[in-house]
């Protein structure tokens, strides 16, 4: 399993919609010359995000996106399964998947549910109120040595 920059910059615009909220509209140029990602690509990715309620968009001149809920409602699995589907490694473990003939006899299966056990574990176990948090701590860090 490989996360796509889809998948992986659509984590990094809610983060900086997190850090960046004052309440006002953010426009699309800004955030994507603070993460190096061209507008035209952002612009595709907010539409995912803004589709599935993830962000609000506000148009005219003070228009932009604003994160639509608290950082602490959104997790990386969410914003990873919005943009990229089924995190399951193998397709017999996919939602809806019909079951394996093999399911039976198949010695990895077990590998393959233990793997996706950890997986989500992971992307869901961590918010993006969490790498705001993170962020903050190491930027107080990169201050402080300074």
């Amino acid at each position: 399993m490989k996360i796509s920059t889809k998948g992986r910059y659509a984590v990094r615009v809610m983060l900086d919609l997190a850090l960046n909220n004052t309440g006002e509209c953010i426009k699309v140029k800004d955030i994507a010359a603070r993460q190096g990602i061209s507008e035209k690509y952002l612009e595709q990715i907010i539409a995912v995000l803004n589709k599935a309620g993830y962000v609000k968009s506000v148009r005219g001149a003070q228009g932009g996106y604003r994160i639509a809920k608290a950082p602490e409602e959104y997790t990386v699995g969410m914003i990873l399964r919005l943009t990229e589907g089924s995190m399951a490694p193998v397709a017999c473990l996919e939602e809806g998947a019909p079951e394996c003939e093999r399911c039976d006899t198949c010695e990895t299966l077990e590998v393959w549910k233990e793997l996706y056990t950890a997986i989500n574990q992971v992307i869901d176990g961590v918010t993006i109120a969490d790498l705001v948090e993170k962020r903050k701590l190491r930027t107080e860090y990169l201050d402080f040595s300074i």
